[in-house]
């Protein structure tokens, strides 16, 4: 492939965080039981119209700051397509005057990304086919639709054909979905489909500065899932001009066998028939409300980045695992605090790599440090109750009580480990003998018998002493 240059365009589709609908009162939640969370709008009922979100716009406004765009007037238009989950059989959408345009984002390499536009429209339902082979329709017996989704608020975000390579491509997602998660516009959790990617993707010989025919992969739903398909549809594209031939321009889906399929032929802007929304007027926002916008934006993931490392000391990798996951704050907000800054990192970088960590605050990240560094709680209890407080939202101190958390007594905890040698001889004079591996067996006697609750390291402090007046 050294002789082909890979070209990438990115159309990042991202579930705004408001409480209602994009132009109804239906709550915008995930996982609710399906066809609960529609308005007569949401079903596009004759008589219904629509009524636009302002928390959406605000959130729209947020997120193309925190790009550099431009702020703009913008109009909405109905795009008519043949949507089976969408009611009123169109979506409507930002067409030709976006309320976001002209930004750039910068991935971690330096290598600059234009953003075109980003754009406010409505999600279409969801549709599950049965019977058929990886839900799609092809072979399915029956459909179930779920319109809860119709009508939630999407910000479209399409970046310039500036990328060139799938590396680039996953850095650039990871930038931007740590970019929504400080804003809190959305919860960008790909899995669940708050965000979603659509990779164009064309070849062209090195050197060259044509735009060549590009195809369209929908909705990539994992990091992982965009690197191989972007890698494997430009092999596909190289494969066809080295024997003469050339891709057609079309919407293709990424299967889980690997490779990419055909889907339909790509449309262009006249396939949908935009028209503006009649009863939708002009969003103008007031430059002054837009300015308000602009000072409350936090601190973004490149400026928390640069921080961790000059005031923390965060390796760069540790602090893009941070950032990634929208820790970055609450971590500058503990060393501030005087917290120990290695304690900080680790709990962020090993004990809070897990599902939804960035909903924990600052004030119970602090709580559970502060008890930790005064010793009522083990490192063990510590990385217990974080995972708690992540998960049910619980004040730290509250999580401690109910499970009988206490810092074990010096003297107790050696007790514990002088069991664990009688009745371990031949590991502890494995142990003395320098056999390092066998500490293990020590430390997980005592561990057993205090259900977890102990200091690991402080065992293992005490096995070192015990060995050394062996």
């Amino acid at each position: 492939m050294t002789e082909w240059e890979t070209v990438v365009g990115l159309e990042v589709h991202v579930e705004l965080a408001t409480a209602t609908k994009l132009f109804s009162s239906a709550p915008n939640r995930f996982g609710d039981q399906p066809n609960t969370n529609v308005t007569a709008v949401c079903l596009g009922l004759p008589g219904s119209l629509p009524v636009l979100n302002r928390k959406a716009v605000e959130l729209a406004i947020s997120t193309g700051l925190a790009l550099n765009c431009e702020i703009r007037p913008s109009v909405f238009h109905r795009k008519n397509y043949f949507y089976p989950d969408m009611p009123k059989d169109y979506q409507v959408s930002q067409y030709d005057e976006p309320i976001c345009a002209e930004g750039y984002l910068d991935l971690l390499n330096g290598i600059r990304i234009g953003i075109e536009r980003a754009h406010l429209e409505e999600d279409a339902g969801k549709t599950t086919h049965l019977g058929g082979e990886d839900g799609r329709i092809h072979g399915a017996s029956e459909a179930l639709i779920d319109y809860n989704r119709a009508g939630v608020p999407l910000l479209e975000i399409v970046s310039r054909p500036d990328i060139r390579s799938a590396d680039d491509a996953r850095s650039y997602v990871e930038e931007l979905r740590g970019i929504l998660l400080a804003t809190g516009a959305s919860e960008a959790r790909l899995e669940e489909g708050s965000m979603r990617v659509d990779a164009n993707v064309s070849v062209r010989p090195y050197g060259s500065s044509e735009l060549r025919t590009r195809c369209e992969i929908k909705n990539l739903n994992s990091l992982r899932s965009l690197q191989r398909a972007i890698e494997y549809e430009a092999r596909r594209h190289i494969d066809l001009y080295e024997v003469g031939e050339k891709p057609k321009q079309e919407t293709r889906h990424w299967s889980t066998e690997g490779r990419t399929h055909t889907l339909r032929s790509k449309e262009e802007a006249n396939d949908y028939r935009y028209f503006p929304e009649p009863d939708l007027v002009l969003l103008d926002p007031d430059r002054a409300w837009v300015e308000e916008i602009r000072k409350a934006l936090p601190i973004l993931p490149a400026a928390i980045r640069n921080e961790l490392v000059a005031c923390v000391g965060a390796t760069l990798e540790q602090a893009n695992s941070i950032v990634s996951r929208g820790l970055g704050s609450i971590v500058l907000s503990a060393a501030k605090s005087g917290c120990d800054f290695n304690r900080a990192l680790t709990h962020a970088v090993q004990n809070l790599a897990m599902e939804n960590a960035s909903k924990i605050s600052d004030v119970s990240f602090i709580k559970v440090l502060r008890m930790e560094e005064e010793g009522s709680l083990t490192p063990t209890q510590a990385k217990q109750i974080l995972a708690e407080v992540v998960e049910t939202g619980e004040d730290p101190a509250l999580v401690a009580k109910k499970r009988g958390f206490e810092a074990m007594e010096s003297g107790a905890l050696e007790m514990l480990v002088d069991k664990a040698i009688s009745e371990n001889l031949g590991a502890w004079a494995k142990f003395c003998s320098g056999e390092e591996k066998v500490q293990g067996v020590f430390v997980g006697a005592v561990m057993k018998e205090t259900k977890g609750q102990a200091d690991g390291g402080e065992i293992n402090r005490i096995l070192q002493v015990r060995r050394s007046s062996n």
